[in-house]
């Protein structure tokens, strides 16, 4: 089964994931959808020093929107922040240290956020961790650190910054997830990876991608003032990619798609007025909704284990709130 599925992960990857395959989806794209005017609008971007949260973020910038990055390392942030100024000639570019593996300083910041009064009209939710070692690694709140990044993390700051989002016109939350997800049915049993004979970064981080896109369809139906949607930006070229993955980075670099390419459909979501006549708490892939469940039907889960997973996130936020 593991052959049969990773067989059938590369051959669409292939397929559909790499620069070639965004060539040819991008002949459909209509230039006119990001065309628009945002010099009024605020971004929040996770992850905005490197990757596709910098190509995001840079792209944004130009348009004249105020863009909040949120970065983890204040060294390789500032120097983003320089960098996008410089970039876009756009100063109003402005940074947050915060580690999004870390609840308290997660809830700590949104908090502040909300007490300045500041309007957010787009959360971008990018950043994430894999992790490449086949130990598994814990913070220092007890939490398995993929899982406290890309799943906890993203959680505490999407509904944290809620009732700010819902008083802005045409809010709107992307959060960027992977096509590894579809290598993954959700699994409720073991969300701190604790019961693997051997940690497996890779299943952790397809485990936790699948975990967003469920997020996504819930938040949907919780909080309907606000578009959701779930992007998967392809294979692509970023310094997570090459530090991550190696193996994969070294065989496949010659077919990755840039960050720009990457970053593209995460923009398009993030600003176009074509994005939000989609319905809110798709999966999307180049402009466009995908299913969640194919090639794979059976990563299919119950609607009731959607939800609990929910409760669950639900009990570890009001842990961390006390």
């Amino acid at each position: 089964m593991s052959f049969y599925r990773n067989a059938v992960w590369f051959v669409k990857g292939l397929n559909e994931y790499t620069k070639s395959g965004y060539l040819s989806a991008s002949k459909r794209f209509d230039p006119a959808d990001l065309d628009v005017n945002i010099s009024n609008r605020s971004f929040m971007i996770t992850g905005a020093n490197s990757g596709l949260g910098r190509s995001a973020a840079l792209t944004i910038a130009k348009k004249g929107a105020t863009v909040h990055m949120v970065c983890r390392n204040k060294e390789r942030g500032e120097a983003a922040q320089e960098e996008l100024k410089q970039e876009s000639g756009n100063q109003n570019i402005h940074l947050h240290l915060v580690d999004m593996s870390k609840p308290r300083d997660v809830i700590r910041f949104s908090e502040t956020f909300k007490s300045e009064g500041q309007p957010l009209n787009v959360l971008i939710n990018n950043a994430g961790i894999l992790v490449n070692e086949d130990k598994r690694q814990v913070t220092e709140d007890g939490l398995e650190s993929t899982f406290a990044t890309n799943t906890l993390g993203t959680h505490l700051l999407t509904i944290h910054l809620l009732p700010v989002l819902e008083q802005a016109e045409d809010p709107r939350v992307v959060i960027v997830t992977s096509g590894g997800m579809l290598l993954q049915k959700l699994d409720l049993s073991d969300l701190q990876f604790e019961k693997m004979s051997k940690f497996d970064g890779a299943m952790a981080y397809s485990q936790t991608k699948r975990q967003q896109v469920v997020m996504t369809a819930q938040y949907a139906k919780t909080y309907p003032k606000v578009h959701f949607s779930c992007p998967h930006p392809g294979w692509s070229s970023t310094p997570g990619v090459q530090s991550s993955l190696p193996d994969f980075y070294e065989r496949f670099q010659n077919k990755l798609r840039s960050e720009e390419a990457g970053a593209d459909t995460i923009v398009w979501l993030a600003i176009s007025p074509a994005a939000t006549k989609q319905l809110s708490g798709l999966f999307f892939q180049d402009r466009k909704p995908v299913p969640i469940h194919l090639p794979l039907a059976w990563t299919k889960s119950n609607s009731g284990d959607d939800e609990k997973l929910m409760t669950k996130l639900q009990e570890f936020a009001e842990s961390f709130n006390k």
